[in-house]
């Protein structure tokens, strides 16, 4: 079966977005690991995060391999409530083009893993085509990653705790409001006019 990488990283730039996923992470996700309702919230429940290395440094001698979660002991597991939008996604992906044969959502024709330069290569490619001149000659979504960035701004500036942020993004929350201090500082106004509303009840 031939997979055109733009197809398939439509879908896995949408759960780095939309579910917080480290690229390396998107790269593992399985079927099994994802429960995909018809309608409404769904649920991707991460056990491995597939980074690249070299044949050198890995068990298998392949340059993707399976490992525990970032900063995860081994067999810990990380809940990530998915919305709607990214649920039709991975539905319609995974009907389209099925699953390698060892369940991951995301593979080449071959049933191999797309190496970093090829998500980079993509991600530049669709930038070219949403961005300016000057926006795509900028550091504006430089990265697949910012995408992550991007996901946890949105949650903490919607209102969502720090502690729930960091649990679904698999930060420790010293690290999240060290890293995205800037979100968190302009709520404020918001936090404000919540408690108001509490005390006016």
């Amino acid at each position: 079966m031939s997979i055109e990488p733009g197809q398939l990283h439509k879908t896995l730039f949408a759960c780095v977005y939309y579910a917080a996923l480290r690229p390396e992470e998107a790269a593992d996700l399985r079927l099994t690991n994802c429960t995909l309702p018809d309608a409404g919230w769904g649920l991707i429940v991460l056990e491995k995060a597939r980074p690249q290395g070299t044949k050198r440094w890995t068990n298998s001698g392949e340059t993707h391999e399976s490992r525990n979660l970032k900063h995860r002991a081994d067999k810990e597991t990380r809940e990530i409530p998915i919305p709607p939008v990214l649920v039709t996604m991975l539905r319609e992906h995974i009907t389209e083009y099925g699953t390698a044969a060892d369940g991951r959502v995301f593979h080449t024709g071959t049933g191999g893993t797309y190496s970093s330069s090829a998500h980079s290569y993509i991600w530049q490619e669709a930038r070219k085509l949403a961005l300016t001149p000057a926006q795509f000659a900028s550091s504006l979504a430089a990265r697949p990653y910012d995408l992550r960035h991007a996901a946890v701004s949105l949650w903490l500036n919607a209102g969502v705790p720090a502690v729930e942020v960091a649990k679904r993004a698999g930060h420790s929350v010293d690290v999240l409001l060290r890293v995205y201090a800037k979100c968190v500082d302009g709520q404020q106004e918001h936090i404000n006019g919540k408690i108001n509303e509490a005390l006016n009840e």
